[in-house]
């Protein structure tokens, strides 16, 4: 294990300090391969690393995006060997402390965040958090609506519910999924159903 200021590094192999269960844990999303924004996004540098919306890259703003909010723990940050330090070193930018968790290989979103999971429960003497799992590359302009948005969905995460954030779109685009709302619940909606890329007519 080695240690960068702000930010610890560890692999799976790590033992773990127990500490205070906090209610809430961070989890930030940050592989990728660099390549839907090239030349600018490369293999070494993916687009979470730019700083295209301001002064902070994307990464940065997405670590900050729970700033102000009340129990939440230490944050993780999920990525791979090769871009351990430049992780570390823009966390450090900003002063923000966080566990870096390291796959030994790419295996997509679900098992970054099982892996985040099997760290958080470990690292914790209590109940588990709950997990806030937050891709590094997204763009949230209102950083105080996605926080209400977070509050309001932890009472139904807390209750074994999964949740998940949406927003409207704009246009048809074929090349996301999006969600089918069901009935309304409090602070939000139940999902009726996932359509994975769907296609133009649909």
């Amino acid at each position: 294990m080695s240690t960068v200021t702000t930010a610890t590094i560890h692999t799976m192999a790590d033992p773990a300090s127990p500490d205070q269960s906090p209610l809430l844990v961070p989890v930030v999303l940050c592989g990728g391969a660099g390549t839907r924004l090239w030349p600018l996004s490369r293999a070494q540098h993916p687009k979470q690393f730019l700083r295209l919306m301001g002064e902070a890259s994307l990464l940065q703003d997405t670590v900050r995006r729970v700033d102000g909010m009340t129990g939440v723990g230490r944050t993780i940050v999920v990525t791979n060997e090769a871009q351990r330090f430049l992780v570390a070193e823009q966390l450090r930018d900003i002063g923000a402390a966080a566990d870096i968790l390291l796959e030994p290989a790419a295996r997509n979103t679900a098992p970054a965040i099982a892996a985040a999971a099997f760290w958080a429960c470990r690292s914790q003497a209590a109940a588990p958090p709950l997990l806030l799992v937050l891709p590094s590359d997204h763009v949230i302009t209102d950083v105080a609506v996605f926080q209400r948005a977070v509050q309001d969905g932890m009472p139904h995460a807390q209750a074994g519910r999964m949740v998940t954030f949406g927003i409207v779109p704009d246009r048809a685009e074929t090349g996301y999924g999006y969600i089918r709302r069901g009935a309304a619940l409090a602070g939000g909606f139940a999902i009726s159903e996932f359509v994975e890329k769907p296609d133009a007519a649909t």
